[in-house]
């Protein structure tokens, strides 16, 4: 079992230099991987939780991460298809996983949030193929050669994008709906929902039958749920998660409070040391 900490650039933490320290305290620690949050406005249910306060961005943030890190693995959880441009990030996540040296795992999804989508003047109703074809322009652009592409929303004839990402770029989709498991099983060497336990295990065995109808074998895929700490009592609170399902668990604490976060961690580093024992 691996485990993966949530990095609290999504609340409001005054000082972001304590993002990027909880990113080298986890790799000190064992922890497998880090991970981001995306939003772009403090709007709706964010601007609820953060009024004016800090949502750091995203890669940013994950950049500072690959310079102060040498080993841990660095993920998005997730980045809103969207409020982006595939040939922009394309680049922006190749340049990433070269300076981390093959580190990067990009996480993505299509969002909920309507009034960021209207606020920003992008696709929401709709944004599923759309999300679709997007991530297909980026599979094309790290593919080696120029890259040509042809679909309702996305056309490019022999582009040619560089840097690549040093080997294939592993995609996980978030979402735990039957869209995006259809995404998942179609594009996902990984499965990122964001659920409590009753609700992971109940959406498994549609995962398993969405992979099988792709084509793709259990194997071919890492199921690994967002779950809050709260969650992960203790090691038998992780079996349960993995007896559903699970291969790994990325951990959120959901804090701007520098001890609850540290604890947060210490706690997930206790986990990540009773299954490496």
């Amino acid at each position: 079992m691996k485990f993966g900490f949530v990095l609290p650039n999504n609340w409001g933490v005054a000082d972001p230099t304590l993002v990027v320290d909880l990113a080298v305290e986890a790799e000190e620690r064992g922890i497998d991987s880090v991970w981001v949050n995306h939003h772009i406005l403090n709007i709706g249910y964010i601007a609820d939780r953060l009024d004016d306060r800090p949502y750091y961005d995203a890669l940013t943030v994950l950049t500072f991460v690959a310079a102060r890190t040498s080993s841990v693995k660095l993920g998005t959880s997730v980045l809103v298809l969207p409020y982006l441009h595939p040939m922009a990030l394309a680049k922006s996540l190749a340049t990433i996983d070269q300076l981390s040296g093959g580190r990067l795992i990009a996480g993505l999804g299509v969002g909920g949030l309507a009034e960021e989508n209207e606020a920003l003047g992008v696709i929401f109703d709709g944004r599923g193929p759309w999300s679709d074809e997007f991530i297909e322009v980026m599979q094309a652009l790290w593919s080696a050669g120029p890259a040509s592409y042809r679909g309702e929303h996305f056309a490019m004839d022999a582009l040619v994008a560089s840097p690549k990402p040093v080997d294939e770029l592993e995609v996980w989709i978030g979402g735990g709906g039957g869209a995006a498991r259809r995404r998942a099983a179609r594009f996902g060497k990984g499965w990122h929902p964001l659920a409590n336990l009753r609700g992971f295990a109940s959406t498994v065995p549609p995962m398993l039958e969405a992979l099988h109808e792709a084509g793709r074998t259990r194997a071919d895929l890492v199921i690994a749920p967002r779950v809050d700490v709260s969650e992960l009592t203790d090691q038998a609170a992780v079996h349960d998660w993995i007896e559903a399902g699970a291969d790994q668990l990325i951990v959120n604490v959901g804090s701007a409070d520098p001890g609850e976060l540290r604890s947060g961690l210490a706690h997930v580093a206790e986990l990540v040391a009773g299954f490496s024992d």
